[in-house]
This record gives C-alpha cells, sequence and structure tokens, in this order.
C-alpha cells in the first residue's frame, strides 16, 4: 500500500504520485491517468485513446437503446 498525500495546486487539490508508481502505471510528467470507479475502490490506469472512443460508443448505445436492454435483461 502507498499513502499518498493530498496537496494544494492552486484553487485545486492533488497527489504526488512517486516515481515507482508512474514506473507501475507506465506514466510520466505529462501523461493522462485513467480513473475507473470499482466496487473496492478507485482504479488508477495510463489512458487509452482506444478504449475511450469505445467506452463513448458503448454508452451512446446503452443510451439510446435503454429500453431494449431491460427487456433483454428479463
Amino acid at each position: 500500500m502507498t499513502k499518498l498525500k493530498i496537496t494544494a495546486i492552486g484553487n485545486s487539490a492533488g497527489v504526488i504520485l512517486p516515481k515507482e508508481l508512474l514506473e507501475k502505471l507506465r506514466a510520466s510528467k505529462g501523461d493522462t491517468l485513467s480513473v475507473t470507479e470499482t466496487k473496492n475502490g478507485i482504479n488508477l490506469s495510463a489512458f487509452d485513446d482506444q478504449i475511450d472512443r469505445q467506452m463513448e460508443i458503448a454508452n451512446r448505445i446503452m443510451r439510446e437503446n435503454r429500453n431494449l436492454l431491460k427487456k433483454l435483461a428479463e
């Protein structure tokens, strides 16, 4: 477990990720991270444009076909 402190950054707040954690995320300064909420907490991962586009499409389909998906779930 890594303990991180929330720090004031201007009018916002943030955490500083240690070098070891950045290496595990395969991320570096200036990169974008994905934040996903799970039943066990928050998951951080390297941002992937392709996955982001796929999630946008999936969300649009779920919105547009909400009633159909409810029927299929029954």
